[in-house]
């Protein structure tokens, strides 16, 4: 077992837009902001008790650490519940229940007024701000949002740990083939070198959040999440602008996602099987070739 080799994500303060474009959006680097929620209403407001009182008897799905298997959908949940209850669970004990993708203005519009889009240099979708919970014990598998957005990440109310893969990193990190994550058998607390060598050479970057904090997430990143204790977290979602990735996006959403959903109903366990095989035979044998081109 060891640990990947990570540097810190930079942090800035109330960086420019120009700053931002120069810097990071244009060569396409992670940045914490500290200071971009700091006129948001949402900053002294956004706790799990304000939440907890505008849920009303809203019903939410929620999902855990385990991965689906066989011809479960992944996108089916655990279960079930009412969404002030689940929060009352996130305030007095660990677990790794979470919500994924909590449209605000399908479900909580009032939220809206609480924030602003910034500008940034970022062209956001606004039809899709969404909110992410998670528990003390909650981890999010390592991926890669299906739609490539960059992405403005904010958290609130605790803390949480984010480790960033840039897509060059992808031949280290053993992709599932016609997915958007990694082997699920991989611990990423503590990867099992000898068994997957490739992880070895894989270099991460890492972002520990806290209440306000702003995580620019640009579009192939892989990411790794980690829920520290009870807290919530914003996505704003600025989608793919070049014609390249709006064309891989097109396919991930449309055609590959569909193909792997009719691929596991009808085989189940046995495509998952086969694609596991693949990823692991595929990532070795470009370690293989990566070590002699660089022996």
């Amino acid at each position: 077992m060891g640990q990947f080799k990570t540097i810190p994500v930079p942090r800035v303060k109330n960086i420019t837009k120009k700053e931002f474009i120069e810097n990071y959006y244009k060569p396409r680097r992670p940045v914490l902001i500290e200071g971009l929620t700091e006129n948001w209403s949402a900053r002294k407001k956004w706790t799990l008790d304000y939440i907890q009182q505008r849920a009303g008897d809203q019903v939410v799905p929620l999902y855990n650490n385990k991965p689906a298997k066989g011809k479960q959908s992944v996108y089916a949940p655990v279960k079930e519940m009412e969404l002030s209850r689940y929060i009352e669970i996130l305030k007095t004990e660990p677990t790794d229940l979470r919500i994924f993708f909590y449209n605000i203005l399908d479900h909580m519009p009032e939220l809206l007024k609480d924030f602003e889009y910034p500008d940034i240099g970022l062209k956001f979708f606004k039809r899709l701000p969404a909110l992410f919970f998670g528990g003390g014990n909650s981890k999010v598998f390592m991926h890669y949002d299906i739609d490539l957005p960059d992405s403005m990440h904010f958290h609130f109310h605790g803390d949480k740990s984010v480790t960033l893969f840039s897509p060059e990193q992808t031949k280290y990190l053993y992709r599932v083939p016609f997915s958007i994550h990694n082997l699920d058998k991989i611990d990423m607390d503590k990867p099992d070198f000898d068994k997957y060598p490739a992880l070895r050479y894989a270099r991460g970057i890492r972002a520990e959040m806290k209440h306000g904090d702003a995580l620019f997430m640009p579009g192939g990143y892989w990411h790794y999440i980690k829920y520290l204790n009870g807290g919530f977290s914003m996505t704003l979602r600025a989608l793919p602008r070049k014609p390249g990735k709006f064309a891989t996006m097109l396919y991930n959403v449309f055609i590959m996602r569909h193909f792997d959903n009719n691929m596991r109903r009808f085989f189940g366990q046995k495509w998952l099987d086969y694609k596991e095989t693949l990823a692991v035979k595929k990532t070795n044998k470009k370690l293989v070739k990566l070590q002699g081109i660089n022996a």
